[in-house]
């Protein structure tokens, strides 16, 4: 198994982790810190492990259907946990976490006709500021301005979830066409 594969999977393993320093006892901002320091290590794996799989030609078929896999977890795991911390509400998840599922539809059917959709700017951009709003919201810290950046991140990454999602399809529609 080579290095990136190892680094997606250690995304994956990262995971439980965080969910339990962060919802043991969602009061203590110590343990917050220790599960928003998990967190950034784990998102800082899936930047590394691309950008080494790219470079050093190590893209594996493992790697195309884990990594984004791992993103998923991750991301759909802290969000599930920011419901129960009240900080997120259920509708904001229930939209991300659809986005997701019509985005890999898409991807089954494009496999299914040989195609391959890879990810564009709008998902990688949406994939970043949810992941910084995650970031600041796992905080929890009581600066006002950084409640009010958590908040405008909020807004940023559902409407960049949206609008990938609308771009994604709009691109792919192709997908969706009968195949004779």
């Amino acid at each position: 198994m080579n290095l990136p594969n190892k680094l997606t999977l250690l995304r994956v393993i990262m995971i439980p982790f965080f969910v339990f320093f962060l919802l043991i006892k969602p009061e203590s901002t110590a343990l917050r810190i220790i599960a928003d320091l998990i967190f950034i290590a784990a998102s800082l794996t899936d930047m590394a492990d691309g950008k080494i799989a790219r470079k050093y030609n190590l893209v594996t078929n493992f790697g195309k259907f884990m990594d984004p896999l791992a993103d998923k977890l991750l991301v759909c795991s802290a969000m599930i946990c920011l419901i129960q911390t009240r900080q997120l509400a259920a509708w904001y998840v229930i939209v991300i976490i659809a986005r997701e599922f019509i985005i890999s539809g898409f991807r089954l059917i494009a496999a299914e006709n040989g195609l391959v959709i890879a990810a564009n700017i709008f998902g990688k951009i949406k994939t970043t500021t949810q992941m910084i709003m995650i970031v600041i919201l796992v905080a929890n810290l009581p600066f006002g301005w950084l409640q009010v950046l958590g908040e405008i991140f909020k807004w940023v990454a559902l409407i960049m979830t949206i609008l990938s999602l609308v771009i994604y399809i709009y691109q792919n529609i192709d997908v969706l066409k009968e195949q004779n």
